[in-house]
């Protein structure tokens, strides 16, 4: 499996639609930034037919330090971004267990 970089997507992107690179890479950042800012003002962001992103808040929780067993360390709450996929990317990816499972 590979991996697909922004600059991939912009290259795509810009052969698809005939826009120049900057141009594409232009909307591409702005709706990062749009997204991050709604996540960041506690927002959902939700991309139909892609999935959903949602600000959860995560417990207190007393973890172990590898180095000293012996000693707990207290993680405090935090926020942390979920992502929820769409019905149509469930489905897709879920096509990709038969092949997954050859390339082992």
């Amino acid at each position: 499996m590979a991996t697909i970089t922004k600059r991939d997507l912009v290259i795509r992107l810009s052969n698809q639609t005939g826009m120049t690179q900057q141009q594409v890479l232009d909307v591409l950042q702005g709706a990062v930034g749009l997204i991050t800012e709604g996540l960041a003002a506690g927002d959902d962001v939700v991309i139909r037919n892609f999935g959903s992103f949602q600000v959860k808040e995560t417990r207190e929780k007393i973890g172990r330090n590898p180095n000293k067993p012996g000693s707990d360390v207290r993680i405090p709450p935090r926020a942390v971004v979920k992502f929820k996929p769409g019905k149509e990317l469930k489905e897709k990816v879920a096509r990709l267990l038969p092949q997954l499972r050859k390339k082992k």
